[in-house]
């Protein structure tokens, strides 16, 4: 016996539509929606194709840390070692990592805080702090300059 699940889910539905041509009448009026309909569906499919290849834009929060790691980077000639990090923040980088398809370093640090690893930072989690909470960047070394 077939389950109704695997039924629809299979090509049966779609070979038995075509066994059944449209009327003319529909097909005159399909080849006149066809135009703003296929025109629609390209844009929809540009503008989704768009955000994809911008990971900048996956959210706001991204976009934050990118921020302080590049005042970081500027300012010490490298990226910063740690960035805490509120809960909402911490939630939405997650989410980047299973989007792209990224590995996902995540740990817990000697004194049981979260750490999950973003580029060449990791970020530390601060559930203490608003859940859109940035901090800046800061390392474990002492501060180094160029000599």
């Amino acid at each position: 016996m077939v389950a109704r699940r695997d039924m629809l889910g299979s090509g049966l539905l779609a070979g038995l539509s075509g066994a059944f041509p449209p009327s003319g009448e529909r097909i005159a009026a399909a080849a006149e929606d066809t135009s703003e309909a296929a025109a629609s569906a390209v844009d929809r499919l540009r503008a989704l194709i768009e955000r994809q290849s911008t990971p900048g834009t996956a959210s706001a929060a991204v976009a934050v840390i990118r921020q302080q790691q590049r005042t970081y980077i500027r300012a010490h000639d490298k990226y910063p070692d740690f960035i805490e990090v509120g809960l909402g923040v911490w939630e939405e980088v997650y989410d980047w990592h299973v989007r792209y398809q990224q590995p996902m370093t995540a740990s817990r640090l000697a004194d049981g805080r979260y750490v999950i690893g973003f580029m060449f930072t990791s970020l530390i989690l601060r559930p203490d702090q608003a859940p859109e909470y940035v901090g800046f960047g800061f390392d474990t070394e002492p501060a180094r300059r160029n000599e």
